[in-house]
């Protein structure tokens, strides 16, 4: 595959990364939930967040799924743009 084509998927590799991190910020806001643009921000993320947060455990309350999602997603953007790994 063509390096603009990568560099393109590693792109909306590190913007949904992004998104996930606007996700996992929301859930602090019990009445964000609510609004139509946080409805959406989940229907966006749900592929992969649900699974994710199904197979990996949480600690006490804590759901390490998001962070483990998004260093996942900075690695593999890394990895096809050719730089350090994002963040």
């Amino acid at each position: 595959m063509s390096d603009a084509f990568l560099a393109y998927i590693g792109w909306l590799l590190q913007i949904f990364a992004y998104l996930i991190v606007v996700r996992a910020l929301s859930s602090w806001f019990p009445d964000a939930r609510r609004h139509p643009l946080v409805m959406l921000l989940y229907q966006i993320t749900d592929p992969i967040m649900v699974p994710a947060s199904r197979i990996i455990p949480r600690i006490g309350m804590i759901d390490i799924s998001p962070m483990i999602v998004i260093i996942i997603l900075f690695a593999i953007s890394g990895r096809l743009t050719g730089g350090s790994g994002g963040f």
